[in-house]
């Protein structure tokens, strides 16, 4: 099975398209939810921006892709899992959020200074791109990281989110490698000066685990206020 590549020739968008075809193990999923669950997004999941848009961004979240039962049902990155009840009352403690989180894409939650994305736009089958479909994806990612201007502060969600953001920005995984904590400091696309920060994913799993705690969650959230200056 092969993935297309996006037309590079052109410039490629920051989100993909709802229906995106790149990638046909993808698609054939993605139609497959369509019958199961004629009510659910089953598309490209948009990033989350906050209100004043692009130019208001200095922190991008980066989770891994949207969960089945999520945001590929809310159309929101993180909205309708457990990954997302501690992502987005970890943001609205330091900030940049408000309060309004209710796991609805329409519950009023807004975010500040913030966009949420993910390295693969559409829900895989047990929440794991392959390869192939990672390196179709990543130009969005890349577009999506040439499209903010003030961005100052990243922070991947998982080691696929770390690897695939290095990646899109052109860095050797073996120079950078993944750990709960990490930081780099890295350039981005636009040629400015980013830091990279990375955590163990929020997901179930790991806290249930306790690989990830809250605290080591709000460690590195913590760290990105320090960098930004407040």
């Amino acid at each position: 099975m092969t993935v297309r590549m996006p037309d590079t020739a052109h410039a490629v968008p920051p989100e993909a398209p709802k229906n995106c075809p790149l990638c046909p193990r993808l698609v054939s999923f993605r139609e497959t939810n369509q019958e199961t669950y004629p009510d659910y997004f089953n598309g490209a999941v948009p990033s989350f921006a906050p209100k004043d848009g692009d130019d208001a961004v200095e922190l991008l979240v980066i989770g891994l892709a949207p969960g089945l039962q999520g945001a590929n049902k809310t159309g929101r990155p993180f909205t309708g899992d457990y990954a997302g009840d501690l992502l987005y009352s970890t943001l609205t403690h330091f900030g940049f959020a408000n309060d309004k989180y209710d796991a609805r894409p329409d519950d009023g939650f807004a975010l500040q200074r913030t966009m949420i994305t993910n390295a693969i736009r559409c829900v895989p089958p047990e929440n794991k791109p392959t390869g192939a479909e990672a390196n179709a994806c990543r130009p969005f990612l890349v577009s999506r990281l040439s499209s903010l201007p003030k961005l100052k502060v990243m922070i991947c969600l998982g080691k696929i989110s770390h690897d695939n953001t290095l990646r899109a920005l052109g860095l050797k995984l073996s120079a950078h490698p993944f750990g709960h904590g990490t930081e780099y400091a890295v350039e981005g696309p636009n040629g400015v000066p980013l830091t990279l920060l990375s955590s163990y994913h929020c997901s179930r799993y790991n806290t249930n685990t306790g690989r990830l705690t809250e605290e080591m969650f709000h460690d590195v959230f913590e760290r990105a206020i320090e960098v930004l200056g407040g």
